[in-house]
């Protein structure tokens, strides 16, 4: 069985990536959780990638670190369907998961994932502002062209939508003042099963 080690589900933002690819393309799996920022955490997540950042896939004795590599090798798991299937569609999605793979810093820095709760009073300088809009922008333009497919940013679920999920997390827990398109594309994900369950269990983090 593959074996994923994460961070706290609160606050690990690449950790919920190939989760929910996991989740959504119905992957047996165990979790692994390391509490981040402990001093434990180091030789913790040592035993399992000596990059020592979560998350880190694990098959057998092959451990696969950083989020774009682990969702790259679930896509061949399930033979490409975790990316678009026409080949032009499938580079616009790899385009854009790219982007927020190296991309977007002030956004990260400024409001950092929380899961859960609500934080209405953090301001993002101008650099985060122009991160958001560009996100709005690109996901207007998805769902534009792809709307008639599926309510994901490219009709069914891949994993571009899995690399914005955590942008959706930051929107709504510092109360953004975003687009009807935005918004509906929140409210499809907020409404997901699987991450609904991400957010218990990261509910039940805070609460400990």
């Amino acid at each position: 069985m593959l074996t994923l080690v994460i961070g706290d589900k609160n606050l690990s933002s690449w950790s919920l990536r190939p989760w929910l690819v996991l989740k959504h393309f119905g992957f047996e799996f165990r979790e692994v959780k390391l509490t981040l920022d402990t001093p434990e955490f180091k030789p913790q997540i040592s035993r399992y990638s000596g990059a020592n950042r979560v998350p880190v896939l694990v098959d057998g004795t092959l451990n696969i670190w950083d989020s774009l590599a682990i969702v790259e090798y679930l896509n061949e798991k399930v033979e490409g369907r975790a990316w678009p299937a026409d080949s032009a569609t499938r580079a616009r999605a790899r385009s854009v998961s790219a982007e927020m793979h190296s991309g977007f810093m002030a956004l990260r820095e400024n409001w950092p994932m929380h899961a859960v709760g609500r934080n209405p009073n953090v301001p993002l300088p101008p650099a985060g502002i122009a991160d958001v809009a560009r996100i709005e922008s690109i996901w207007a333009e998805c769902r534009a062209d792809y709307v008639a497919r599926g309510p994901w940013l490219f009709g069914t679920f891949s994993i571009a939508d899995a690399m914005y999920a955590p942008v959706v997390l930051r929107l709504n827990h510092y109360g953004a003042m975003v687009s009807g398109t935005t918004e509906a594309y929140c409210r499809q994900w907020l409404e997901d099963r699987h991450l609904q369950s991400w957010l218990n269990d990261a509910s039940a983090e805070v609460t400990q």
